[in-house]
């Protein structure tokens, strides 16, 4: 039940996370309703958050239900919830607080029931040092958090990435799967993404729909002036040393004055734990 900040940079599926923690949990069955806060105009997010009743204001014909009692007992998920205006991040943290609201143009309080999962691309602790964020409502959702890995420091994450979307999206498109030529395989790997796995998508989106032979090629994919990098991998053994090396220094951190213990915590005898701070010359 407890709040959850998804962290992470713009197009790598934190909305994803947000959708997947719904419905593993006890509410999977209940409302999941998502606002993007950055994308309402300032004047309408606190009708859209919290609803409003007839006649509170020009144009408001009718009552309507915010988005927050519409997922009354599920899960609210607050995307790029940094964009939130200060005034509102006031009014989110006392529903936060007591677990109530009042829609616009009434007084009458109403208890609602919901989860919250907010995400954000920006850096909550530097906003709130700047003072654009409030530091009640940072502690407030910051319960737990989840991180989402840009797609460059997920490389070998690509080739399956993209033959999904390929399955995806051919159905859509209405053309059988293509695979991919070793020439688009090498680009998709050397280039950056900084649109993460939703620049991938489109990308791969784009490649159906243009390749006109039995392969996507790396132009179909726009990636023709992607400059290609060799990648010079070292062995297996070399990776080995250097996890083993680093393994012994977090060791030696933890217990810098109990040999023993840190032996212990490797799952090592002690006689081996010296030798291999030998091996690696670690002292």
């Amino acid at each position: 039940q407890s709040p959850v900040l998804i962290r992470g940079e713009s197009g790598t599926g934190k909305e994803l996370v947000a959708r997947t923690l719904h419905r593993q949990s006890s509410r999977a069955d209940k409302p999941f309703i998502a606002i993007n806060c950055g994308a309402i105009p300032e004047h309408l997010i606190q009708s859209e958050l919290f609803g409003h009743e007839k006649g509170a204001f020009t144009g408001a014909h009718q009552r309507k239900i915010g988005r927050i009692e519409a997922a009354d007992n599920g899960t609210l998920f607050l995307d790029e919830i940094g964009d939130l205006p200060l005034e509102m991040q006031a009014n989110l943290l006392r529903f936060l607080q007591e677990m109530q609201i009042e829609r616009v143009g009434s007084t009458h309080p109403i208890k609602v029931d919901v989860r919250v999962l907010a995400a954000t691309h920006i850096d909550l602790e530097l906003a709130v040092r700047g003072g654009s964020f409030r530091e009640d409502l940072y502690y407030r959702l910051n319960v737990l958090q989840v991180h989402t890995a840009p797609l460059r420091d997920r490389l070998s994450d690509v080739q399956f990435l993209a033959s999904h979307f390929v399955n995806l999206y051919s159905q859509e498109i209405g053309r059988k799967p293509k695979r991919f030529s070793e020439d688009a395989l090498r680009a998709m790997v050397a280039h950056a993404w900084p649109g993460n796995v939703r620049e991938l998508a489109n990308r791969v989106r784009r490649g159906l729909v243009l390749a006109e032979g039995r392969q996507i090629e790396r132009v179909d994919l726009g990636l023709d002036k992607v400059e290609l990098i060799d990648v010079n991998l070292n062995t297996l053994e070399h990776y080995k040393m250097q996890a083993e090396c680093r393994a012994l220094q977090h060791a030696m951190a933890v217990y810098p004055e109990n040999m023993t213990l840190a032996a212990r915590g490797l799952g090592i005898s002690r006689p081996t734990f010296y030798r291999l701070l030998h091996k690696h010359q670690i002292r």
